[in-house]
């Protein structure tokens, strides 16, 4: 057999996981965003099921990926290369997701104030973007975790502070408290109602960022990460 027959599959999933971490830690492909369908990636590079599986296999293991099982696989954070991460295994109880809750009340209320004091009108698109994105994703019977993550994204981005960030990015989607104790499924009346209810938090903290009110809006975040906090606490207690 000629030995670069042995060469090109592995070639070629070395140019497809190259090509996707580049996206992720470029930013063009964010934390909890959903990566493009097998068919997708194997018709943009020309390349097997099977490539795109050991691909997807290799992004896996550096830690920028998590595949659901039966809804697909999404952007988690930067990898290997992230000094601080939370990997998904961290994240399996309760404990595990109040706590990572509580680091969030930490730096996204000041995060909320900084952008407050510094954000552009292209901040503001972008925020007013990801609330659209919720809704959207809410009336078409969707859990909105992409877009919730984008959300609190967007208002890192806000600061002009990249240290914010890039903790943000390292947390990944994985930060969203449902993303990892509630099942995927259609959305019952219960949780459309709550989650209506993280969105008109959500616009209450665009509105105090918006009128360049760091007091209001950190007073907002620090009212949505805890009530987040609670509504996780007494999910569990029923």
């Amino acid at each position: 057999m000629n030995p670069s027959a042995l060469r090109r599959p592995r070639s070629l999933t070395h140019d497809v996981v190259e090509a996707l971490s580049s996206r992720i830690r470029e930013g063009s492909l964010v934390p909890g965003e959903k990566l493009p369908t097998e068919a997708a990636i194997m018709e943009e590079f020309g390349v097997s099921r099977t490539v795109v599986r050991e691909a997807n296999s290799r992004l896996q293991a550096a830690g920028l990926v998590e595949t659901r099982h039966g809804v697909g696989t999404f952007v988690v954070g930067m990898g290997e290369t992230a000094a601080f991460r939370v990997s998904p295994d961290q994240l399996g109880t309760l404990r595990d997701v109040i706590a990572v809750l509580e680091l969030r009340i930490g730096v996204e209320t000041e995060s909320a104030a900084l952008a407050a004091m510094r954000r552009t009108a292209e901040n503001m698109a972008a925020m007013r973007h990801a609330l659209q994105a919720f809704s959207s994703a809410v009336q078409e019977g969707r859990d909105a975790v992409g877009p919730d993550f984008q959300f609190h994204l967007e208002i890192a981005r806000a600061t002009q502070n990249q240290r914010f960030v890039d903790l943000m990015a390292t947390l990944g989607g994985m930060m969203i408290p449902r993303a990892r104790l509630e099942p995927p499924g259609p959305l019952t009346p219960e949780r459309e109602a709550y989650l209506r209810r993280v969105n008109a938090e959500h616009e209450s903290i665009v509105e105090a960022i918006s009128r360049q009110d760091p007091e209001g809006a950190r007073a907002a975040m620090r009212t949505h990460l805890a009530n987040s906090r609670e509504r996780r606490r007494m999910a569990d207690a029923k």
